[in-house]
């Protein structure tokens, strides 16, 4: 039997509600930046690069063979939200 592969990246962006500046501390910045490319690996979509600045994040990951690129932005954004909501009050991220 034939073997098929794949090798899809993505690069996502996604920000803040109404584009608050809540990483504009950079040490919080980079530990969000870890949770996230983390929270990516778990998924098997391991990251290339995450990266950002106060109110919005970069992620350029391989996308799994097994994910789609919806499932993979709505958990990361689930994972995320419960993360820094522990962390920041009255924290929103942009719906979509």
């Amino acid at each position: 039997m034939a073997q098929t592969l794949s090798c899809v990246y993505v690069h996502a962006v996604f920000s803040t509600k109404d584009r608050t500046p809540i990483l504009a501390d950079p040490r919080f910045r980079n530990e969000m930046h870890s949770i996230l490319g983390a929270h990516s690996g778990a998924l098997n979509c391991p990251t290339v690069l995450v990266g950002g600045v106060e109110d919005h994040v970069h992620i350029l990951a391989r996308l799994a063979t097994t994910r789609s690129q919806a499932d993979w932005i709505k958990e990361l954004k689930r994972m995320s939200s419960i993360w820094t909501k522990a962390h920041v009050a009255n924290f929103n991220s942009q719906s979509g």
